[in-house]
């Protein structure tokens, strides 16, 4: 029978706790863990011409793998990162961590499209973790600086997505597309468990898990602002979608036969978005988000017509990349911040907020795969300009 002294040894001893990092180590570790898995969303694009040699069929025909590796991002985080709210976060993102590994894997190893586009489905779907991380730092951060560290992790995304299209094509040339899907499955798997380490090792509340995807329609009909930040980040993310998982196809094409390593360095245009992103979470914090919103709108639409123009010149083309990332990163800081903010269940509304976002993205990039093989170019233009039309349009009356 163990004694009094140690009785009460055992009930007084604290509970252990992990003990986590510095405030600019943690928001750095974050920011690179999100930027590694944000580009498993995108490493497709740039090699769909490789795999359309290895599948024997046209790079066209295969545009739509890019679609369902974003339709499997919004699946996801339509189930997943509402448990933000409620889960542990450590065990979440480790687990999710382990099954994208397994779906990058999985890819690498795809016989054929049809195999690809499920292993592709399941790992983008798993690859929420940056959607699970966000909450949480608007959370630690101070009222004044809330944009700026939300901002951090969102530079720490493009950057991914950057990195996905430039290093993915310059691999993908060097080694085959198979290499890049096996490389980003050991990093994921890497950064992923590290960043889960450090993370609150407990449940935020009590209840049903699933409990904030059965509020989620209730939370976007209770707030007007969550509402608005939805449909105009539909409306810019499918515009940039269209545009972007396009380009490869214009480059590697006949009017400018360019190989897909060449292609894919056209991808550092993109870190626009990086630069651009702490700049507009100082603006959001100092005017608001409406102002940005606007502004970020006003370049992007006049990105559009400089696209179409890049089709035949290739300047345009440059001057147009760096507006539509620059209005892109803008908008989303703004939009972004005021979800997180616009009710009392952050993570919730930042699944409604990206949802929103991807499923805009993933019709646009269909669409723009559709039109590109029966309209070229300028058909692809044509989408990104309807998109950005909606996305204002339908929120541009107030009550």
């Amino acid at each position: 029978m163990p004694s009094a002294t140690t009785t009460a040894a055992r009930t007084t001893a604290p509970v252990r706790q992990t003990r986590e990092p510095a405030p600019g180590l943690f928001l750095t570790l974050i920011a690179v863990c999100s930027a590694v898995t944000a580009a498993n969303i995108y490493l497709a694009a740039p090699l769909l011409p490789l795999m359309a040699r290895d599948f024997g069929s046209a790079p066209s025909a295969l545009a739509w793998i890019a679609s369902v590796a974003q339709l499997g991002y919004a699946v996801g985080l339509l189930f997943f990162a509402p448990l933000g709210d409620s889960a542990n976060r450590r065990r979440l993102v480790a687990g999710l961590t382990l099954v994208t590994a397994l779906g990058l894997g999985a890819s690498a190893a795809a016989p054929g499209a049809a195999a690809l586009a499920v292993a592709m489905f399941v790992a983008s779907a798993a690859t929420v973790i940056p959607q699970l991380l966000v909450p949480l730092v608007a959370e630690r951060a101070p009222a004044e600086r809330r944009a700026r560290h939300v901002a951090a992790v969102i530079a720490g995304l493009f950057t991914g997505i950057v990195g996905a299209r430039v290093l993915g094509g310059l691999a993908g040339q060097a080694f085959g597309w198979r290499w890049v899907f096996a490389g980003a499955a050991v990093l994921t798997l890497a950064l992923g468990l590290a960043t889960a380490v450090v993370l609150p090792s407990r449940r935020r509340r009590e209840g049903p898990l699933f409990a904030g995807l059965v509020a989620l329609p209730s939370v976007l009909r209770g707030s007007p602002e969550l509402r608005r930040a939805c449909v105009r980040q539909a409306g810019m993310f499918g515009a940039w979608s269209a545009l972007w998982t396009s380009l490869a196809l214009l480059l590697t094409g006949p009017e400018y036969g360019l190989s897909t390593a060449t292609a894919g360095l056209f991808g550092l245009f993109g870190l626009t978005a990086s630069a651009v992103a702490p700049l507009a979470g100082g603006l959001v914090d100092r005017f608001g988000a409406a102002r940005v919103v606007r502004s970020a709108y006003l370049i992007a639409a006049v990105s559009v017509p400089l696209f179409w123009l890049g089709g035949q010149v290739l300047w345009a083309l440059f001057a147009a990349a760096i507006a539509v990332h620059a209005a892109l990163v803008a908008s989303h800081v703004a939009n972004q911040t005021l979800a997180l903010t616009a009710t009392s269940t952050p993570a919730t509304a930042n699944t409604a907020y990206v949802v929103a976002g991807f499923a805009g993205g993933a019709a646009a990039s269909a669409l723009a795969g559709a039109a590109f093989s029966h309209f070229g170019w300028g058909g692809v233009c044509g989408v990104a300009g309807v998109w950005l039309v909606l996305g204002w349009g339908l929120t541009s009356v107030r009550r």
